[in-house]
């Protein structure tokens, strides 16, 4: 009889242990962070179409860690006017969204579309479940 508490007390231990340390894991998680660039006017669309849509290259976009969640001109306004294209790039961590932005391939793709458009972006930190 006296085995069979030390065996449950060994199996609650174990269960209690285990799930502080998957909190611990959890609490220790980044979060992801987001790119977000609203194109909200395009005023020169061959300057952009050149130094913008012809110049983004996906396998840098993936070696870098990231990937496209949103790039896209097809908006259903709820309120207010939306903007004339939207890209919001995923990645894993703020510092591997901020390292790709000063990439040099990419401030020569932000400077050809801060010339061509009126447009914002910045970095956005989600939340980890």
């Amino acid at each position: 009889m006296k085995t069979n508490y030390k065996v449950a007390t060994a199996l609650l231990a174990g269960a209690a242990i285990g799930g502080a340390a998957i909190q611990a894991l959890h609490a220790q998680a980044k979060p992801p962070a987001y790119i977000v660039i609203p194109i909200l006017k395009i005023n020169d669309a061959a300057a952009f179409k050149t130094g913008v849509t012809d110049k983004v290259k996906p396998e840098d976009l993936k070696a870098a860690g990231g990937e496209w969640v949103i790039r896209n001109t097809k908006f259903t306004s709820l309120d207010g006017t939306p903007p004339e294209r939207l890209v919001v790039i995923k990645f894993d961590t703020l510092e591997k969204a901020q390292a790709f932005s000063n990439t040099a391939a990419q401030k020569d793709i932000n400077a050809a579309r801060m010339k061509s458009t009126n447009s914002l972006s910045f970095i956005v930190e989600g939340f980890t479940n």
